[in-house]
């Protein structure tokens, strides 16, 4: 596989057009001094950023999306409760609040997913288990039932987002993919997309690379995630929507598909799974 200088990505990425950032936070700290003027450029007329999905975390990360939404035009959002939070959520809503809440916001025209979503088991203080598990079932089957994509987050909990997802069959997607080829097979096979961040450009990320190239071509995303997960040579600092053009530098580089045809399949694919 051809290794790319910096000179030819910084210049074959500032030719690329079309992006659809199918996973980012706008609304995170690390903005707060432009966030205003970053986003007014990324929609302006020379920008190589076509569409952006907000994923939510919280009741005022959905809110701030929705009110984004309505200032931009292609700037659309999700409604949802991170698993990070789950048992301040619980307490605080209750299954039926959590449903009542999201589905109050969900009303808004302009949200087009129930997310970000999911398990993560991954630190020794994490939300209990028990608490998350009955968080994203009761977020993932209230999507069922509003016909609206999940956007997923799994962080090592493969087995019970596996088992949710097979009980409720949601469209959506699997955010920020970071497993096995088999793994993105089994939940293309249960009708889910597969997120690929900056993260595929990384060097050690031999497992990301191969379940890129073993997803098929009308099933991959890519997104951000940021301000986090900038891709090489932006490794560890902030991220945006436009650093998507060196991900997708490096999945020609490992695919040997031309970059703009993976941004062009890439938003195809984010269009039709999330409506627009």
């Amino acid at each position: 596989m051809e290794e790319y200088s910096r000179e030819y990505a910084a210049s074959r990425a500032d030719e690329l057009r079309g992006i659809y950032d199918s996973h980012c936070h706008y609304d995170d700290s690390a903005f707060d001094n432009d966030r205003g003027q970053l986003l007014d450029s990324l929609f302006a007329d020379d920008s190589p950023v076509d569409r952006l999905m907000h994923a939510s975390v919280d009741k005022a990360s959905s809110e701030f999306g929705i009110a984004a939404a309505d200032r931009y035009e292609r700037f659309f959002t999700s409604v949802g409760f991170h698993p990070e939070y789950a048992d301040a959520v619980m307490d605080e809503y209750g299954k039926k609040g959590v449903t009542d809440t999201l589905a109050a916001l969900a009303a808004h025209p302009k949200v087009k997913a129930v997310g970000e979503i999911g398990l993560d088991y991954h630190y020794d203080d994490c939300a209990d288990r028990a608490v998350q598990s009955e968080l994203f079932e009761t977020q993932t089957a209230l999507a069922v039932s509003l016909d609206l994509p999940v956007i997923i987050h799994c962080r090592d909990a493969l087995e019970d987002v596996l088992r949710i997802v097979k009980k409720y069959r949601p469209k959506g997607v699997i955010h920020c993919f970071s497993g096995s080829a088999e793994t993105a097979i089994e939940f293309v096979r249960l009708g889910m997309y597969i997120g690929f961040t900056g993260v595929l450009s990384f060097k050690n990320a031999k497992k990301v690379k191969k379940a890129f190239l073993a997803v098929p071509q009308d099933r991959f995303l890519f997104e951000t995630d940021c301000p986090y997960m900038s891709p090489e040579p932006f490794r560890g600092k902030r991220c945006d929507s436009r650093l998507i053009a060196y991900t997708a530098l490096e999945a020609q580089r490992i695919s040997g598909v031309d970059a703009q045809k993976l941004i062009d399949k890439a938003a195809e694919n984010a269009a039709e799974l999330f409506g627009v």
